[in-house]
């Protein structure tokens, strides 16, 4: 990982503390935190707090946290990032004239009991210690309850109040930073919706609150598109249409496997490229309608070349069963409701979609802009191959029959010989008047000697 010129030894820091920490928070960073993000990052976590009780009005330098830790710069940066990346740390920057200062804001880590009711974060220890272990530990650190109470009939505040109409809208991306808000990643919820809709499932029954942070985050560690997590609601949806959260994570875990070759999941450094120039606008046309197909869902498409027309639940099912059947991301699935739509005088086509959609999942296609390129290259091939076939049928026709001078001479010799030599009649028989003149002498000689 590139951390050259992120920090320095000589920038200084300020340590500050968001809420009081927990009784048992030591535990939760030894036996929970520790196997995911290292002994490094947790040492820096107990160095960084316990700096509190010694700041004073002027900074430390990293060259502390170097000394203290017997590490150097770039494994001190890297466990500063493992903080970061799990929740436990924020860090703010700011640059004075002569030097630069970082305040580093800790946050409490969960609690036992709170840690193992954090999917994410369950799931990941899981895989990182295995079942014994993992099972131990949550049966340690299980909270002891009162028995059986009875159902659960609180109400809740939509059950007793109404500000508005609610709709469910995309979730917006969780922050790396933020795991212990409640954010979401980008589920498409309004796909989801129709989805549960067309199959008779009562949709507020599904998309609890609950269901739809711990459907983010099972996207967010799986890295699953929506139509994969749409094959693990279903199967996870017990008989009376609620979402058994366990059997969700399994299929989950499932499609994780056959997506990516059995691969463990296991929390490893990122791997980051040279940074890239930035994006420009689009110039062109093209450009900016591949930027705009990127970006929306098909669902938004279709109402976009409707007029803004609402799009019809036929239309939308079609799109999700070749969508789902082929596994294609949705930039993709724009591009090919697009081209079938121009191709087909605006009609959306089931057959046609699963002819080109097959073809398309065969050849990998993944962004809209190779989709588009795609789409060119096989258009320019067929208008070849009807031009060639065009031209032959016209050359074909058009073309005189080209004799050669043998075959003229041949002919013309045998038109000769027939013009001096009639043809015979092959029904008439060949008659040789010598023989017949001799025949015709001998009969009559014979005649006279027998008178």
């Amino acid at each position: 990982m590139n951390f050259i010129g992120q920090i320095l030894p000589v920038d200084g820091y300020y340590v500050l503390l968001k809420d009081q920490l927990t009784a048992d928070y030591t535990t939760s960073l030894t036996h929970l935190y520790q196997p995911l993000i290292g002994m490094q990052a947790v040492m820096l976590y107990q160095t960084l707090l316990h700096e509190l009780e010694f700041q004073k009005d002027s900074p430390q330098t990293h060259h502390t946290l170097m000394n203290y830790l017997n590490i150097p710069l770039d494994e001190l940066y890297k466990a500063r990032l493992n903080l970061e990346g799990i929740g436990l740390l924020k860090t703010y920057k700011k640059q004075l004239e002569q030097s630069t200062m970082f305040t580093y804001e800790i946050q409490c880590p969960f609690s036992p009991n709170d840690f193992f009711h954090d999917a994410m974060l369950s799931q990941l220890l899981y895989h990182q210690l295995g079942h014994e272990k993992f099972s131990m530990l949550k049966n340690r650190y299980k909270v002891t309850t009162h028995g059986d109470l009875g159902e659960n009939i609180t109400a809740s505040f939509n059950d007793v109040f109404q500000t508005f109409t609610p709709t469910l809208e995309v979730v917006k991306p969780i922050s790396s930073n933020d795991l212990n808000n409640d954010t979401t990643n980008s589920v498409d919820l309004h796909w989801m919706e129709q989805m549960l809709k067309q199959r008779m499932i009562p949709v507020g029954q599904v998309l609890t609150p609950d269901n739809r942070k711990l459907i983010s985050q099972m996207m967010e560690l799986y890295d699953l598109d929506n139509y994969e997590i749409e094959k693990s609601i279903l199967w996870a949806l017990n008989e009376e249409n609620l979402l058994d959260c366990d059997e969700f994570k399994n299929a989950c875990h499932d499609l994780f496997k056959s997506k990516h070759n059995n691969a463990t999941i296991k929390l490893t450094e990122r791997i980051t490229f040279p940074k890239q120039k930035e994006q420009t606008e689009p110039k062109t046309k093209e450009e900016m309608l591949i930027q705009k197909l990127e970006t929306i869902s098909p669902k938004q498409l279709l109402e976009d070349l409707s007029g803004g027309h609402q799009a019809s639940e036929q239309d939308m099912k079609i799109i999700r069963d070749v969508m789902t059947s082929q596994g294609l991301p949705s930039p993709v699935m724009n591009v090919l409701i697009h081209y079938v739509l121009l191709q087909s005088d605006m009609k959306l086509s089931k057959a046609y979609l699963e002819k080109i959609a097959s073809h398309w999942s065969r050849a990998k296609i993944k962004t809209a802009k190779d989709a588009m390129e795609f789409a060119k290259k096989e258009r320019d091939k067929f208008q070849k191959t009807n031009n060639k076939k065009q031209n032959y049928n016209y050359t074909k026709r058009n073309t005189k029959e080209i004799i050669p001078d043998w075959f003229k001479e041949r002919k013309g010799n045998r038109k000769e010989s027939q013009t001096e030599n009639p043809p015979i009649n092959s029904k008439q028989p060949i008659v040789n008047l010598e023989e017949e003149k001799a025949k015709l002498h001998a009969l009559l000689n014979q005649k006279q000697k027998n008178n």
